[in-house]
């Protein structure tokens, strides 16, 4: 049976889509390049023309420390900035700014041998000075300045990094950490400019004096309206993985905001834009059937799920989360709120992650568990049915996660199944600009979406330990959780850290730490028939640097 919400959303771009011709006026000046009858033909890539990119906006401004990693602005952080590392969706790593590097002393010191005649945008090198500004800074952020370190590299046992010659940086740990490499991939390490590195917060919130060293930089942009990359002619360090190094084959990139989901996949559909960010899960089959291509790519990284709040009323109580767990049919979710691209969660990390397990058995839809977990606790249910104890209603408020837009179904019908098991769920819905705000007041639960390239970083996440993020607000309370924590991220090889990464990943589920929902997929790309050799990476982000207009 179809949600109700879910027919008045499919009916709302239904008739947008009908009307497409209206919404095209929105974008006259931007000139897209789709307009093509030759839709679905292959050859030779083709060089010029501009692509318009509909998103919903770039809200969180342009500090790289805090939005380098947003599912908006990391689209655009993409195009005019590169890594050390190439991640591919199969997780396998690959040469980029280091062409290649070396693992030493079991893994506490690594060599990474940096590409020759690189430049930042503005003309200075990318050399090995500049490499070791940027991990000092990944590392260990700058708090006097309100520059924040980026969260999931592994920074708890770094040391130093130091530039050897101009094109050599030996980076040394107090301990052994694999996931060095594989965060030098991760969409927050993006490499910018010392001068960059050097302004103020405020300074860097000012797009025009973000200067990276990507295949496009940017040539204009009004803030919360458009904003247009040109093409560096002299761009010729792509990674190899992607069979093309030099320059990009568009000229011109051009994102144009527009909120409405409807407005933006009918204006696709209608040709007059070439890309349309985040449409709607229920359309992908239509519009592939109209010849469109509906990217739909999975990263590396953590389901989409819940943070669970040890430390407020209600999650403080360990039945309240079991029965949070077992009272969520996650297979409900998937047949109702998406399609088949999607499945369900059998952990908290994602499938493509080699380290993930199944323990479906962990989470599985049991109401009768869940009911028993309640019961046990002296939860009662009154006589609307929801459960109260000791004078409190077992109730909560939940805020779906606006970087994934699809959460707000998702979330809609989480809430009712878990009122049939006597837990009130209110949904208060905010947009990005928002979110901060949500997360800040701790709540007892916290939707949330983040990658990561190497399952060793999510030590940086756990606990309190070190300067992390605690999720799940335990401080260092939980001596198992630190335990694993520590061993994970200093594991010393492999196989060892994999079987570290199954007791963490059973712990944390038996104990309802984490309620993972389904295996995510948070960027959805509309593309127009006439656009060809988008690739995708490891982190879900589609890369335009290969693109081209067939025309």
């Amino acid at each position: 049976m179809t949600a109700p919400h879910l027919t008045r959303r499919r009916a709302r771009i239904t008739a947008a889509i009908a009307i497409a011709a209206t919404a095209s006026l929105l974008l006259a000046a931007c000139g897209s390049g789709a307009a093509s009858d030759s839709a679905g033909a292959s050859g030779e890539p083709k060089e010029g023309g501009n692509l318009t990119f509909l998103i919903q906006g770039y809200d969180a401004g342009w500090v790289p420390s805090k939005t380098a990693i947003s599912s908006y602005e990391g689209n655009l952080w993409g195009q005019i900035t590169d890594k050390l590392v190439y991640v591919d969706p199969k997780g396998t790593l690959s040469p980029w700014i280091a062409e290649s590097w070396e693992e030493l002393d079991g893994a506490k010191k690594f060599v990474l041998h940096l590409k020759e005649g690189v430049t930042f945008s503005d003309g200075e090198a990318l050399d090995a000075d500049a490499v070791v500004e940027n991990i000092d800074t990944w590392a260990k952020g700058d708090p006097d300045r309100g520059i924040t370190k980026v969260g999931l590299f592994p920074s708890t046992n770094y040391v130093s990094a130091e530039a050897t010659d101009p094109t050599t940086v030996t980076v040394t740990f107090s301990a052994p950490t694999l996931s060095f490499i594989p965060t030098l991939a991760y969409h927050g390490t993006i490499l910018l400019s010392p001068k960059t590195l050097a302004l103020s917060v405020d300074e860097q919130a000012d797009l025009s004096k973000e200067i990276g060293s990507g295949p496009f930089v940017v040539k204009s942009f009004k803030q919360g309206d458009s904003y247009v990359l040109e093409k560096r002619k002299d761009y010729d360090w792509g990674p190899e993985a992607l069979g093309h190094t030099g320059p990009a084959y568009l000229d011109t990139i051009t994102y144009k905001v527009i909120k409405d989901t409807s407005v933006r996949t009918s204006t696709v559909a209608a040709g007059q834009a070439d890309v349309a960010f985040n449409i709607e899960p229920q359309e992908i089959d239509s519009l592939k059937d109209q010849g469109f291509t509906v990217g739909t790519p999975k990263y590396l990284g953590f389901t989409d799920g819940f943070q669970a709040n040890t430390s407020v009323f209600p999650t403080n109580d360990p039945a309240v989360r079991t029965a949070i767990q077992h009272g969520i049919d996650r297979d409900e979710i998937v047949k109702t709120v998406y399609t088949g691209d999607w499945e369900a969660a059998t952990t908290f990390i994602q499938g493509n992650v080699p380290e993930a397990g199944d323990y479906s058995d962990l989470i599985s839809y049991d109401p009768d568990a869940a009911t028993k977990a309640l019961d046990d606790a002296g939860w009662v249910a009154g006589s609307d049915g929801i459960r109260e104890k000791d004078g409190k209603t077992l109730e909560f408020t939940l805020s779906p996660n606006p970087y994934v837009p699809s959460t707000q179904a998702e979330d809609e019908l989480i809430a009712q199944q878990l009122e049939r098991i006597g837990i009130k769920v209110n949904l208060k819905v905010v947009d990005v600009s928002g979110y901060a705000a949500i997360q800040a007041s701790k709540p007892p639960l916290f939707q949330t979406s983040r990658s990561f390239v190497d399952v060793g970083t999510v030590a940086g996440v756990l606990t309190g330990q070190n300067g992390g993020e605690d999720w799940w607000s335990l401080g260092t309370s939980d001596e198992k959780l630190n335990d694993l924590s520590d061993q994970i991220v200093s594991a010393s090889d492999r196989d060892s850290r994999a079987k570290v990464a199954d007791e963490l990943q059973q712990y944390v589920l038996e104990q309802a730490y984490s309620i993972p929902t389904v295996q995510l997929i948070q960027r959805l790309y509309l593309i127009s028939p006439a656009i060809e050799g988008v690739e995708y990476n490891g982190l879900a982000y589609a890369n335009f640097y290969t693109a081209w207009i067939n025309k």
